[in-house]
């Protein structure tokens, strides 16, 4: 199995489809409830034309860090260091939700390395006033969930697509268990950017938002979008925090059609 090493990791990372750097690349960023499995809608529907690069951040599924490793705030590091090992020196990056503070604050860090950024679900760490009112406006629904609904998956998947969503918490279980805190923690540790920040990033980015998303609310994507010079919103009907998940062959065609215009 491939592993890139680090000082105080061992990144799991999979390919599929062409070699790296035979054909233009996708690294895709998971979220809290994920890992690289996450993806395999998007690989199987990618790989015949794009090289797609999965892993698993440290401290989930199949990557492990050293006790006292930096956690959240090593994920852009982690990402670049696998970038460099797999020789691909500027890719398409499509992140989502706790992914995205790995895949906004790559492109802020790395602006020649990235193509596009879809951003999922996520606002990937960028914090203003109205951001956080919205935020925290949004996310009362998640209190109410009803009992063995993933907050990611969502009651709508729970309820209409209950194969998917049992699907979505075995993967989740291949993570280690967090507590609420531990999880706050991870993402505490990834930082935040402020509006000024993103201003001037010359790239293209996609925000994709479920319509029912209880975790990171659509308004919160919609005021994240209006700080970038170059960005697009879209919010897709019928669907929670994990839209790629969920309803995949929309996310996969509004993914496509971004990466290709």
């Amino acid at each position: 199995m491939p592993f890139v090493a680090g000082d105080d990791v061992r990144l799991y990372y999979e390919t599929h489809g062409p070699a790296p750097g035979t054909a233009p690349a996708i690294v895709f960023a998971h979220g809290m409830g994920g890992n690289h499995l996450s993806w395999w809608q998007q690989v199987a529907y990618f790989r015949e034309r794009f090289t797609c690069v999965t892993f698993d951040h440290r401290g989930f599924g199949q990557s492990v860090e050293t006790a006292g490793g930096r956690g959240g705030a090593a994920f852009v590091d982690d990402l670049r260091h696998l970038l460099d090992h797999l020789g691909l020196a500027r890719v398409h990056v499509v992140a989502q939700s706790m992914g995205g503070w790995t895949g906004l604050g790559f492109a802020v860090r790395y602006p020649g390395c990235v193509e596009r950024l879809v951003l999922c679900d996520t606002h990937g760490g960028l914090s203003t006033e109205a951001i956080s009112a919205a935020w925290g406006a949004g996310r009362a629904g998640v209190a109410a969930l009803p009992a063995g609904v993933h907050p990611a998956a969502g009651e709508r998947m729970f309820r209409e697509q209950p194969g998917l969503h049992f699907l979505y918490t075995q993967i989740n279980d291949l993570n280690p268990s967090r507590s609420l805190a531990e999880m706050g923690a991870i993402i505490v540790a990834a930082g935040t950017l402020g509006g000024e920040t993103v201003a001037g990033l010359d790239i293209p980015v996609l925000f994709i938002a479920g319509d029912e998303d209880i975790v990171i609310p659509p308004p919160v994507l919609e005021l994240a979008a209006s700080h970038f010079r170059h960005a697009q919103f879209v919010r897709v009907p019928t669907a929670g925090h994990s839209v790629y998940f969920e309803r995949a062959a929309a996310f996969n065609e509004l993914v496509d059609r971004f990466l290709t215009d």
